[in-house]
């Protein structure tokens, strides 16, 4: 019996020391693990801290460099829209007294055509009565005919000018619409930037068109405008550079969408195949640019005189010839500096000039019919 009571101790001490050794493990697990954790935490923490600290000089910078830029913007194009609107205000309260004045002229008019015919039935009467004052009457029925005729040149007078004050109205108004619609997307790109912190690409080439025969202005610009897009650029403002208006004026275009460099090199290769005949062999898309670029050359083939510039390319046709060229940056500051687009002469010495391999004479190539 004793023997077995001392087995149960020794079984009952095992047993207990066996149970304190595992609760010790599991502590000193838990311990472990909580510190694994406690280290967890204080690593994402201090990549939190470091990711609101960037956030912090970014929004510091964006509230510094981008935000009082873009007020800026904000308020000189809100002035120049406050203006314009005036401007338009004013505009059409003179086209509507002109209006009102047009209609009180067609009823004068209409006024002095009967009284010139009851004058003339007055006139017709006396002559038939042998008066002796029927010399001076006559004189002042002649009298009142002319007063009569020249009120009526002064309505025509009046006509032309109201039709010249309608289409210098359209005019503005198409200005203010490309100046609203510029003004937008300056907006739109400014606050896209604010949020998004990516400067939005600026205007990256400049545009030229003149034509020398005001008749063709319309049809030219409308061809350079398709040449344009087709080369995968955007317009974003155009505007009229001379005092004459759009007829005697150039047409000056700020362009977007693709960089110099891209166009001096596509240019080169479209003129390259439009003097071999040998457009479709440029590709798809290569030969939509070079279909487009062809028929603004013939455009201006079929013109006494015009310069076009698209970037580094210069587009020019005088009496005698069609040359183009492709100018690098410097070559094309030379040709804005110098202010050859004013003067088509001028600027066909100065591409005569330019290295062969950058002037294209397109003369011969204008005179034979187009392919179908």
């Amino acid at each position: 019996m004793t023997v077995l009571l001392v087995l149960l101790c020794l079984i009952v001490g095992s047993l207990e020391l066996y149970a304190g050794k595992r609760s010790k493990d599991q502590a000193d697990g838990f311990v472990k693990r909580v510190e694994e954790l406690r280290q967890q935490v204080d690593r994402q923490s201090g990549v939190l801290v470091t990711v609101g600290e960037q956030l912090k000089a970014e929004m510091f910078k964006v509230q510094r460099d981008v935000l009082p830029a873009m007020e800026n913007r904000v308020r000189q194009n809100t002035g120049q829209i406050e203006q314009l609107r005036t401007l338009m205000q004013q505009a059409e309260a003179y086209l509507r007294t002109q209006a009102q004045r047009m209609q009180d002229l067609e009823k004068q008019k209409i006024t002095l055509a009967a009284l010139r015919r009851k004058l003339s039935d007055i006139e017709s009467s006396m002559e038939a009565l042998p008066r002796p004052d029927a010399a001076a009457t006559g004189q002042n029925v002649e009298t009142a005919l002319a007063r009569i005729s020249a009120l009526e040149r002064n309505g025509d007078q009046i006509q032309e000018f109201q039709r010249d004050l309608t289409r210098t109205l359209e005019d503005v108004e198409d200005v203010v619409s490309d100046l609203l619609g510029f003004t937008s997307t300056e907006l739109d790109q400014a606050v896209a930037t604010s949020l998004t912190g990516r400067r939005a690409p600026s205007v990256a080439v400049g545009g030229r068109m003149w034509s020398r025969d005001p008749r063709l202005m319309d049809v030219l610009a409308e061809m350079y405008e398709q040449c344009v897009r087709a080369n995968h650029l955007t317009i974003r403002f155009r505007a009229v550079e001379g005092t004459d208006g759009a007829e005697d004026g150039h047409l000056r275009y700020f362009l977007t969408g693709r960089s110099p460099e891209e166009l001096v090199g596509d240019f080169a290769a479209l003129l390259v195949s439009i003097g071999r005949n040998d457009v479709a062999a440029t590709g798809r898309r290569s030969t939509t640019e070079a279909r487009a670029l062809q028929g603004m050359l013939r455009t201006f083939a079929e013109s006494n005189g015009a310069i076009a510039q698209i970037g580094p390319l210069i587009a020019l046709r005088t009496r005698e010839e069609l040359l183009c060229a492709v100018l690098s940056h410097a070559q094309v500051m030379d040709f804005e500096n110098n202010r050859l687009f004013a003067d088509s002469l001028a600027s066909a010495v100065w591409m005569r000039r330019l290295p062969g391999h950058q002037v294209r004479d397109l003369t011969a190539w204008a005179a034979q019919p187009p392919e179908v």
